[in-house]
């Protein structure tokens, strides 16, 4: 068996101890101490979170749409897979180190999206640029910490609290969608969407594309 080995290292802004890269052979693992946050085998609900967020908006004209969370950049990657070229895609990342294990380390997982010319990098919380846009995207794709209950840091369970769904709801124009990934389902959470005035859509799908392997929770929410 070919050990793990760290690649790098990384604290987590306002949040609970570090992130660290791990790297066996050809796969790639991101971690908080013991918990693993993703695994470069493990994507297919990542990218289908992009295909359903953004079909209902991809035929608009210069559709901008907000990701939150870079990750391993499959997210980013299946969503300009689904816009054309006159998009305008903003990623929100918290933490540097991972633009930057994108760049060095991550890139060729998924086709270097960073690369591509439609793509504009924040370097912050996505809450803030969420309260700064407002009615300023057709979507917005939630893949930050685990979902609605947040394991990096408690604040990040502030994004899908009521204060945090009504700056998306804000945020989006007309029509708009927000989708949330999840690595499980939330009862509570769907009601908030509805109360925050979405019309809520939950989608279970499996992590691993066409695998029976897990599965994780999505919500396709539409701005009424």
């Amino acid at each position: 068996m070919i050990p793990w080995q760290q690649l790098d290292r990384a604290k987590v802004p306002g949040g609970r101890g570090e992130i660290a890269l791990y790297r066996r052979g050809e796969e790639l693992s991101i971690r908080l101490d013991r918990a693993e946050l993703m695994n470069s085998r493990m994507h297919g609900s990542e990218e289908k979170l992009a295909e359903l967020g953004c079909a209902p908006v991809r035929e608009r004209e210069r559709p901008s749409v907000l990701v939150g969370g870079l990750g391993m950049g499959f997210t980013l990657a299946a969503t300009l897979a689904q816009l054309g070229p006159s998009a305008e895609v903003v990623v929100a990342e918290l933490i540097g180190a991972v633009v930057a294990w994108n760049h060095a380390h991550l890139g060729h997982l998924a086709g270097h999206p960073l690369k591509d010319a439609r793509v504009q990098v924040y370097e912050g919380d996505v809450r803030q640029l969420l309260r700064e846009r407002k009615a300023g995207f057709d979507a917005v794709l939630l893949d930050v910490d685990n979902g609605p209950s947040g394991l990096t840091r408690d604040s990040n369970s502030q994004l899908y609290s009521p204060s945090g769904l009504g700056a998306a709801h804000t945020a989006l124009r007309a029509g708009g969608v927000l989708a949330v990934w999840s690595v499980a389902s939330d009862p509570a959470f769907t009601r908030r969407l509805g109360r925050a005035g979405f019309e809520v859509r939950e989608h279970n799908v499996s992590a691993r594309a066409g695998s029976k392997g897990p599965r994780h929770t999505l919500w396709i929410a539409i701005k009424g």
